[in-house]
């Protein structure tokens, strides 16, 4: 989880400020908007590594649960 939260905020980090680069802001709002950017893509990507686990979770369950249940066929 640390390795994901750390690789949203430096994906953050660098894609607002070569962004806010681009548009030609001065260098504190260069480093301001990679700030906020830091923030937004650390909590972007951990939400989404909890919905995927959470996925994956209901998945293995699931075919826990089918595995378990016994075989109903008629004959």
């Amino acid at each position: 989880m640390k390795f994901v939260f750390l690789s949203g905020g430096f994906a953050g980090f660098l894609i607002a400020g070569i962004t806010s680069y681009w548009v030609g802001h001065e260098a504190d709002r260069m480093l301001f908007d990679a700030a906020v950017g830091c923030l937004v893509g650390a909590l972007l990507f951990r939400w989404f590594w909890t919905v995927l686990v959470r996925g994956i979770r209901e998945t293995i369950l699931a075919r826990h649960a089918a595995a378990a249940a016994p075989s109903t066929k008629v004959k």
